[in-house]
């Protein structure tokens, strides 16, 4: 008896020691997230910090209603870098979104096991993942060099072959959460498989589809380096694509080089209208994803 109570007490404080081990290892744990998070959150609050105190200090009527100064000039604008941003943004979404909408579908519902679909997967991926400098100095070899010029048109296809590999993971992964009962359902209806995709599966995948979408359009609304090798820049205000085009973020990084006062003041105004587009398109993307759920 004497025996079997020193072992369960040895059994005990073996126990004990193991918890109270456990419970310094989760300590040191828990303070080193902590002290991470922290380390990140107060980088962050300071950028956003300096931006908004350096962008309000810039903004003002003009930045909408006059184009980019000379340098040392008392009034200007950035009116020209924000249309040609808008209209660059705006066409390579409309034309890289259809694309990477049907090649996820086509991913998510056909090619799960064929080698044509692993091919893509893996194709798409590293698209995914390559540094956006690459895809400008893909588009200026194929096309800008060819054509003997910088274009609107070379910067819209930049961008939309850095929306396409977003916009194909996001609908793929969205389509994979359909469950398969509600294929079955219709395909026993007599339902075609193209109609099922149209109707249901791409219908109840439509939030989250939608929400790719808007984080393409943030992803590409700050890329400076394929701008840089395609579209380049332009002083002037022009609607035409098939010459140099303004943008914000390559206006942004020219002024903040500058050493004049009224271009580093839009530079930053510019960082801020940026920063906020960016926020409002995240935020859209938050709401639809909760109200896909």
């Amino acid at each position: 008896m004497h025996g079997a109570g020193g072992r369960s007490a040895a059994l005990d404080a073996q126990r004990l020691s193991k918890f109270k081990s456990r419970k310094r290892v989760n300590a040191i744990a828990l303070c080193l997230s902590l002290a991470a998070m922290a380390f990140g959150v107060f980088w962050l609050i300071w950028i956003l910090f300096e931006t908004i105190r350096l962008g309000i200090g810039g903004m003002a009527l003009s930045i909408f209603t006059e184009m980019t100064p000379p340098p040392q000039a008392e009034t200007g604008g950035l009116a020209n870098a924000i249309f040609g941003s808008l209209m660059m943004v705006g066409l390579a979404t409309a034309l890289g979104t259809p694309i990477g909408v049907m090649a996820g579908v086509y991913l998510a519902e056909y090619g799960q096991k064929g080698w044509l679909g692993n091919v893509t997967r893996f194709i798409n991926d590293i698209l995914l993942s390559a540094p956006s400098i690459v895809v400008g100095l893909f588009i200026y070899t194929v096309v800008v060099a060819p054509m003997k010029g910088f274009s609107g048109w070379a910067g819209v296809l930049a961008l939309a072959l850095i929306v396409i590999p977003v916009v194909i993971r996001t609908t793929e992964n969205m389509l994979s959460l359909i469950p398969n009962a509600l294929r079955e359902a219709a395909y026993a209806l007599g339902t075609p498989k193209w109609k099922v995709i149209a109707s249901i599966t791409l219908k109840s995948a439509r939030a989250g589809v939608i929400t790719g979408v808007l984080l393409a359009v943030a992803r590409i609304a700050g890329e400076t380096a394929p701008l840089l090798f395609t579209a380049l820049s332009n002083q002037f205000w022009t609607s035409s694509l098939g010459e140099p085009m303004a943008s914000l973020p390559v206006t942004i990084f020219k002024f903040a080089l500058s050493p004049y006062e009224n271009w580093q003041q839009l530079a930053w105004a510019g960082v801020f209208l940026i920063t906020v587009g960016v926020l409002l398109l995240n935020v859209l993307a938050r709401t639809f994803l909760r109200n896909k759920h």
